[in-house]
């Protein structure tokens, strides 16, 4: 006996219903075990990383864009992101996505500034780093919270290996080594990755019952020792012997940072020249130049300053409007 044309017409839908349902758990399988997918590009190529200069985000359109020199015409061109860097021929841009609760997209472009892999993360951006090779990326997002000043924050940490595609979706699993012993606590915060030349050796804060760490970490042997406290934000010089940061040096809440820089070789440190309370992760601008985003001046969201990294001259006003500032050359 043959089914009927209804019935046919039933059995049909309920097989296309299966199959997309056995696809979707497919996809949702593979995505959680995985390398992240490729997605269409974030830009046409028209804008990219060829050109030398200072890559920042335009505070005031949201745009990757560059400048050539101190106070030389600005080129606007890139994605838009609300925070970027870039090395190696490779960059890294957050977007906080629309809608509660808070998500962040993070997207891997090329040297022409074009989308080749994105992750959605959980929290707000914050944190972009990149190796000098380009081929690892981390970023951290304020998954409660949107500021150091307060005890009421957490932060999710992730790194991501574009040489395998491996992405350590948190870090606060790292095996943690304080004064010598193992620690261990449900409070454990880490924020702010650089990564040193070797693409294993990396350097991070951590937190943990109201005290702050700096933080070396090993990839490969999947560990974490710290060095010293109150160091925040660190940021690797291009020579490797040095790491800008911030310490806390007042509970003032609207004021309680100050840039440094500490010899890895002594553990020496010493205060740069900027007495404003700088809230951000420094990016070096070459061996001697330290460059950093403040609030910005006459309307402006934010401005990027520069000072000497041994601690002399003066702070100077180099890019009006900016933040996220990474230089190439």
């Amino acid at each position: 006996m043959k089914p009927r044309p209804r019935q046919l017409r039933s059995a049909l839908v309920l097989l296309a219903v299966l199959l997309l349902a056995g696809g979707s758990l497919g996809y949702v399988l593979h995505a959680r075990n995985r390398e992240l997918p490729s997605r269409p590009s974030a830009g046409d190529g028209s804008f990219g990383l060829a050109e030398p200069g200072l890559y920042f985000r335009d505070s005031a359109t949201g745009l990757v864009a560059r400048q050539s020199g101190s106070g030389g015409p600005r080129v606007t061109g890139g994605p838009s992101c609300e925070r970027f860097y870039t090395a190696g021929d490779r960059a890294l841009c957050l977007r906080k996505l629309p809608g509660i609760p808070a998500r962040t997209q993070a997207l891997v472009l090329d040297g022409q500034l074009r989308e080749v892999n994105r992750a959605t993360v959980p929290g707000i951006p914050n944190r972009a780093r990149v190796s000098a090779s380009g081929h690892l990326l981390s970023w951290t997002t304020f998954a409660t919270g949107d500021s150091y000043a307060t005890s009421a924050f957490s932060t999710r940490t992730s790194i991501l290996d574009l040489r395998t595609g491996y992405l350590i979706k948190s870090m606060e699993e790292i095996p943690l080594t304080v004064d010598g012993a193992r620690y261990h606590a449900p409070d454990v915060n880490y924020w702010g990755v650089t990564f040193a030349a070797d693409d294993n050796r990396f350097y991070a804060t951590v937190s943990s019952r109201g005290r702050t760490h700096l933080v070396e970490g090993d990839l490969r042997n999947w560990s974490a020792k710290a060095l010293r406290e109150n160091a925040e934000c660190p940021s690797l010089s291009p020579d490797n012997t040095r790491i800008a940061f911030k310490k806390k040096v007042s509970d003032d809440p609207a004021a309680p940072w100050r840039p440094y820089v500490l010899d890895l070789a002594t553990m020496n440190e010493h205060p740069l020249a900027e007495s404003h309370s700088v809230d951000d992760q420094a990016a070096w601008l070459d061996d001697t130049t330290v460059g950093y985003a403040l609030p910005g001046r006459d309307g402006r969201a934010s401005d990027i300053w520069s000072v000497p990294a041994d601690g002399t001259g003066e702070p100077r006003l180099i890019v009006p409007g900016g933040s996220s500032p990474a230089s190439v050359r």
